[in-house]
């Protein structure tokens, strides 16, 4: 077997997580635990989100002189994965790797991060940062206690276990992982039934039928080795309807006991971090298609038309309840369709 970045199934679903401790030991150093769901890594080998989640750590570490040290638990073992969120909020978890969408349940208002073709490329996802967008979501979360530290965002596909899954005509029928609310809604106003579930159950799912289809990141798709449960796989192209903002965020009831060099010195590592989280991302689009297909599954790139035929049904379906929940909602649906690409 050909040894690559993300081959070693010892560093994945196969290994209880253990915490990988980063930075410098000192005695008078404060322990931050960074949580995530992804199966853990190992150098540059493994998912790219546990990566992520090392590297701030050790840059933060160096950049602090070893004040802040930092355990890293992959594979949702310190907190369930959909707790996380509530850790945050609540103070009881202090660092999280987490899909932002996975709030939408607490705050309404933050399923926009997973809105389906609201954001269909790279350059329009980042442009968030510095628009009025990305302003009123990290403001709302630090009014809901959490603080948004290093943006990252990942497109996606959709792998299926029986017929190609392309058009939106192909869904009727069948039994789809969506991800999040809204893209469930997507799903079933073009005929399918959905199924709800983490990204780290969804093999069990597809393996024993529960689902037909599962829409997640490429980097899940990967992770999770979903090509063993899949007969045919559709990948983003240069553009996508999946774009989902998976963010490294801090309690903020963590944030406010840390010292002011501290703060700066994570956000400072947070935005520096930012084209390595692109990057990343971008390979495991790459990657994607060349592993699926080396298992035998058939490839069926997404295309600009399909991709606004997508848009179109989500349009009239969750872009429409999203926006008619709260006048926030509503506003802030506005602020990210203004966003240019």
């Amino acid at each position: 077997m050909t040894i690559t970045r993300r081959s070693s199934l010892a560093l994945g679903l196969g290994v209880l997580a253990m915490p990988a401790i980063v930075g410098r030991a000192q005695a008078a150093a404060r322990m931050l635990r960074i949580s995530h769901q992804f199966p853990a890594s190992s150098g540059d080998i493994g998912d790219f989100r546990d990566r992520m989640c090392h590297r701030f750590a050790k840059l933060v570490a160096e950049r602090t002189g070893g004040e802040l040290q930092f355990e890293v638990y992959a594979n949702a073992s310190l907190m369930k994965t959909f707790a996380q969120i509530s850790g945050l909020r609540k103070g009881a978890l202090d660092i999280g790797l987490v899909p932002l969408t996975y709030a939408g349940g607490e705050i309404h208002e933050m399923n926009i991060s997973f809105m389906p073709a609201i954001v269909t490329n790279y350059a329009q996802a980042y442009n968030w940062r510095t628009s009025q967008i990305g302003r009123e979501l990290t403001g709302l979360l630090e009014q809901r206690g959490i603080v948004l530290v290093s943006w990252m965002w990942q497109s996606g596909g959709m792998a299926s276990r029986v017929q190609p899954m392309v058009e939106p005509a192909d869904a009727k029928g069948l039994k789809i992982r969506g991800g999040s609310r809204e893209m469930d809604e997507m799903f079933t106003a073009a005929g399918a039934s959905v199924s709800t579930m983490p990204s780290n159950e969804i093999y069990i799912g597809m393996q024993t039928g529960v689902m037909d289809v599962a829409c997640t990141s490429s980097s899940s798709l990967i992770s999770f080795r979903l090509q063993e449960t899949s007969k045919h796989l559709t990948t983003p192209g240069n553009r996508s309807f999946f774009f989902i903002l998976e963010p490294i965020m801090v309690s903020k009831s963590v944030w406010d006991t840390l010292t002011r060099p501290q703060q700066e010195a994570m956000m400072a590592v947070g935005e520096e971090m930012v084209p390595f989280n692109l990057a990343g991302a971008k390979a495991d689009d790459t990657e994607l298609a060349r592993i699926f297909a080396a298992a035998g599954n058939t490839i069926h790139p997404m295309g600009d038309a399909t991709v606004d035929r997508w848009q179109a049904v989500a349009r009239g379906s969750s872009w429409k309840q999203y926006s008619e929940k709260t006048p926030l909602a509503a506003k802030m649906l506005k602020l990210a369709e203004a966003v240019a690409g």
